[in-house]
């Protein structure tokens, strides 16, 4: 898996998302047999929630209101490649995915890709989100931006809050693992961030 997605992917988890990286998006109808088209970098879904307990407000969720997220992650600028804007492989995505019926699809992904964002017949959110590195957020793209700075900066604070559980558990999320290694290396040093 890409490193940068990792690190979307973890943050994602840490914030009570169910994730899904590098989602394969495949052409069945060809001659040749399925062949992958694409694949859109994270897909995540939060469960509706009690009140108190909200995702990092920087992922610009509503409370207490299920959130999908459609991701792109990129090391650099954070924008759109041309198959998060391709309604094809994104009608394909929410229909196997199940964040919807396949004859919703197509319009909610035009609402999608003309503002952002749209809540499904179900009742939940779905919004692109774009991560990449940034010191400004995205006015000019209808989609949220989460810089990966800040995804760093919140999973360090995350596990120096919460030292006292999460120093005891076995991680198997590899980028959280790494994570959880060097803050345990540095308290075993002596020193705290």
């Amino acid at each position: 898996m890409d490193t940068a997605v990792g690190l979307v992917q973890a943050y994602l988890r840490v914030n009570g998302y169910f994730t899904v990286a590098e989602y394969a998006v495949l052409d069945a109808t060809g001659t040749g047999g399925p062949r992958t088209v694409t694949d859109l970098d994270i897909l995540a879904v939060r469960l509706h929630h009690a009140l108190g307990d909200d995702p990092d407000p920087v992922l610009g969720a509503r409370p207490g209101v299920p959130d999908m997220i459609v991701g792109e992650v990129k090391e650099g600028a954070p924008k759109l490649n041309p198959a998060m804007r391709d309604p094809a492989v994104l009608e394909a995505a929410f229909a196997r995915f199940g964040c919807c019926a396949a004859s919703d699809a197509p319009g909610l992904v035009q609402e999608l890709l003309r503002t952002g964002q749209v809540v499904a017949p179900e009742g939940h959110l779905i919004r692109t989100v774009a991560f990449g590195n940034t010191t400004h957020p995205n006015r000019s793209g209808n989609w949220h931006t989460v810089p990966l700075e800040h995804i760093l900066d919140y999973l360090r604070q995350y596990l120096q809050h919460n030292w006292a559980t999460v120093g005891r558990t076995q991680i198997k999320d590899d980028t959280l693992g790494l994570l959880a290694l060097m803050e345990k290396a540095h308290r075993a040093g002596g020193r705290t961030r």
